[in-house]
């Protein structure tokens, strides 16, 4: 009899009939015969002889491969290489792993609460949270990690940093930091106690233009329901605010059960806003709203764009289906489908999306359809050709598939290639701690502007040597070339005549940035914001100049235009 080889000890037997449960359709073509040499199997049938096909793989690849194999690699990637075939937001979580799911749930980790990004071939401080242990002890956006505790962090990544800064509440950690444009002596060492900290999803709220409330939600976690609860009561009880504006702009989403407790202070007890449904015909689940509203009647906006999805598009999507408030801003992201948890064998859990949800109008908004893939394995976004007609409460038009349309469509305008090198080359981010180090704090953070000695200030410090950005022009005019040449029109002439448009469009980097130099200083001036008013700063400044805010107001401001968005297309359409 052969003997056990004492290497398989390292993979369970029990481990590897999991993963091969867990992986047998991501290896459907490795066995399969090719067609007419045995009758066509069923789904079942295919799905059982995967496990097999696998099972014995994993144990004879471990038995008789000339190295011994990772275990935990291997059957990660294989793991990873099945949930691929699927959606992106079904993902395995080892036991290592499940703190980052219940982060997204809850919001809240053990730890320093600081938000820390990679750089330069090290790990910075990018924003400290409001009231974290990270912000009472002093750290600031721009310090550079050199040592967490004994730990030299300096070439270390942003993730396995962020490990170590993590820890059971009520634990210290001691932290060494660099900290620029305070002179020669730029080390810091703080002794922080960790604490539980949650992640603000609603960083702020307030009055604008003396009479709307605002409110910025960024995620919907468990304890979002209670914060908006909160600036709604605040609002309800000052008789100065007469609108209301929920910016949901940039929220991925989150629970479904904190976007329909939301929705319960918008509209009447009892009303549906939302219905799921899974593979099996009695998986259907329908959700109401379990309370009387807080605010029924007041007057109500939306802003969403294309970074607002899943439970931010069941919250804007239910108002807008039951004409509750009108949407502003662009198309949102067009995500539909629903999340669940499912308990693996030791400890691991698999997030798998396992339903589809419909709004009260009865549409999917979901943009990709990811069981119908192109050849190539990518997945193509629903033609606007393709998508139905649905009807509001009030018999307004909605389509379904492709994200929600806004009822008022703003123009964002194009990140140009020199503002996206501002921003990614965190020269923004370097000069906002500069000036933060070296002036006062402003009367307002929603006032101050730059001189013309700041904004000089800030173009002098940026090496043109090193600013890389494409210049549209150029890359237009090379194409003109090159076109030109291939189609045999580059005479001599033509040549001279591009190549004096190119000399006239040929600006140096200075000259680029004082001539967007409105654009940058909006920027710039909001990053600003956020250092002296951390947490609300930005948010606050950025309202200054906002479109969409603005179009709001309009709307509001107009008499009768607000009741006339919410039922014109209904009206046209009885005419």
């Amino acid at each position: 009899m052969k003997k056990q080889n004492p290497r398989r000890r390292l993979i369970p037997v029990a481990t590897i009939s999991m993963l091969a449960l867990l992986l047998g359709g991501a290896f459907t073509g490795v066995a399969q015969k090719k067609s007419g040499d045995t009758p066509a199997i069923s789904h079942d049938e295919a799905f059982q002889r995967n496990i097999a096909i696998f099972n014995a793989l994993a144990q004879e690849l471990e038995e008789n491969y000339v190295d011994s194999i990772r275990p935990d690699e291997a059957f990660k990637a294989a793991i990873r290489g099945m949930l691929a075939t699927v959606d992106p937001y079904t993902e395995y979580y080892s036991y290592d792993d499940k703190e980052n799911l219940a982060r997204l749930t809850t919001g809240a980790y053990g730890g320093i609460g600081s938000i820390i990004m990679s750089r330069d071939g090290g790990t910075y401080i990018s924003e400290p949270l409001v009231g974290s242990p990270a912000m009472k002890a002093g750290l600031l956006p721009g310090d550079r990690l050199l040592r967490v505790d004994s730990i030299d962090v300096t070439t270390m990544t942003s993730d396995l940093t962020s490990k170590h800064l993590k820890g059971q509440p009520g634990t210290e950690v001691t932290v060494t930091v660099s900290r620029p444009y305070v002179g020669a002596d730029s080390l810091r060492t703080f002794t922080i106690t960790r604490e539980k900290v949650a992640e603000p999803s609603l960083p702020w709220y307030g009055v604008v233009n003396g009479h709307t409330g605002y409110i910025r939600l960024t995620q919907f976690v468990e304890s979002s329901a209670a914060d908006v609860l909160k600036a709604l009561e605040e609002f309800k009880a000052n008789p100065d605010v007469k609108y209301l504006v929920l910016d949901l702009r940039g929220n991925g989403g989150g629970l479904v059960e904190s976007a329909v407790r939301i929705l319960s202070y918008f509209l009447p007890k009892g009303t549906e806003v939302l219905r799921t449904r899974g593979k099996d015909a009695d998986s259907e689940k329908v959700y109401k709203t379990q309370q009387n509203p807080v605010m029924p009647d007041m007057p109500m906006a939306v802003l969403i764009d294309g970074g607002s999805a899943s439970a931010a598009e069941i919250t804007a999507g239910a108002l807008q289906d039951l004409d509750r408030a009108v949407l502003i801003g662009s198309r949102s992201f067009g995500k539909g489908l629903v999340q669940g948890t499912r308990m693996l064998p030791y400890n691991a859990l698999l997030k798998v999306t396992q339903a589809k949800y419909y709004i009260p109008s009865g549409r999917l908004i979901q943009a990709l359809d990811y069981s119908h893939r192109n050849p190539d394995g990518s997945v193509a976004r629903t033609p606007d050709s393709l998508t139905n007609v649905y009807h509001t409460r009030a018999g307004r038009e909605v389509r379904d598939g492709g994200g929600l349309t806004p009822d008022s469509i703003i123009d964002w305008g194009e990140m140009t290639p020199l503002m996206y090198g501002l921003m990614v080359g965190n020269h923004l981010f370097d000069y906002a701690n500069r000036y933060a180090a070296t002036h006062p704090a402003p009367e307002s953070v929603t006032t101050f502007s730059l001189t013309d000695a700041d904004f000089a200030e800030f173009a002098d410090g940026i090496d043109a040597t090193k600013f890389k950005y494409d210049k549209l022009c150029n890359n237009i005019l090379g194409d003109l070339r090159s076109t030109a040449k291939a189609e045999g029109y580059l005479t001599p002439e033509i040549t001279a005549a591009i190549d004096s448009l190119e000399r006239s469009l040929d600006h140096d980097l200075k000259s680029d940035l004082y001539t967007k130099r409105p654009m940058i200083e909006e920027y710039l001036t909001e990053e600003i914001a956020a250092r002296y008013e951390p947490g609300s700063g930005r948010t606050r400044r950025e309202l200054v100049s906002d479109k969409a805010l603005a179009k709001a107001e309009e709307i509001f401001a107009t008499p009768g235009l607000y009741q006339k968005m919410l039922r014109q297309e209904a009206e046209t359409k009885t005419k």
